[in-house]
């Protein structure tokens, strides 16, 4: 049996910089594997499957999702605060500020 190798990057964003591993797989592996693979998990301990999610190229996978080649799996790190909850605050924010009417939330000239 052949073995057939295919290369992907492997990417994790910090708040100051993005990281990228490229890592050479058999072809089959999943996310997980690939992961693996690219050693990330040893210089990031905090990466955790349970709270971190995956995705390529914006779009949501898990774990075992098989990856293709030149593929790049991106590890996500958690919210810190929900969107729609600081979009409440800006909105309440400035109506006390008076920058936007009362009533129908539209901006004041």
């Amino acid at each position: 049996m052949v073995s057939t190798k295919i290369n992907v990057e492997v990417i994790y964003a910090l708040p100051k910089e993005q990281i990228t591993f490229k890592v050479s797989v058999e072809q089959g592996a999943t996310a997980q594997q690939v992961i693996e693979a690219s050693g990330i998990l040893v210089k990031y301990p905090e990466i955790e499957f349970k709270i971190n999610k995956l995705g390529i190229y914006s779009r949501l996978i898990k774990l075992d999702t098989v990856i293709e080649d030149g593929e790049r799996v991106e590890i996500y790190r958690p919210l810190i605060a929900d969107p729609k909850e600081m979009r409440k605050r800006r909105a309440g924010k400035a109506k006390e500020e008076g920058r936007l009417h009362e009533k129908t939330g539209q901006k004041i000239k």
